[in-house]
């Protein structure tokens, strides 16, 4: 017997935190229409579930859906705030996310 109410699922998706470097208030503002452009783009496309930053300035939140630990470290290291330095380190993590079964994509 699952402990799991009737429609009702875990989503297996990933929390990425992304610690920003000590100059990204600097770095930022060059790089950061691209990068909005691109999560919002990601999200769209039902790789981003949600994405925002933490108003103290520590670095972003974001919750991803992609097959593997990897993959969703490749979606990070292609963002414009990797590359230019805004973000100096990510964490991994795997993420279970409640939701209705009927969410789900299909093969999830």
């Amino acid at each position: 017997m699952s402990d799991m109410p009737d429609g009702i699922a875990i989503e297996p998706i990933w929390a990425i935190e992304a610690a920003y470097g000590p100059d990204a208030q600097a770095k930022r503002p060059a790089v950061r229409a691209e990068h909005l452009s691109r999560l919002i783009a990601l999200r769209a496309q039902g790789v981003i579930v949600e994405a925002g930053a933490f108003t103290d300035w520590s670095g972003s939140l974001i919750l991803l859906r992609a097959p593997s630990e990897e993959a969703a470290l490749e979606v990070i290291r292609a963002d414009v705030y990797w590359r230019s330095g805004v973000w100096s380190d990510v964490k991994v993590r795997p993420f279970g996310r409640a939701v209705r079964s009927d969410e789900l994509e299909p093969g999830r």
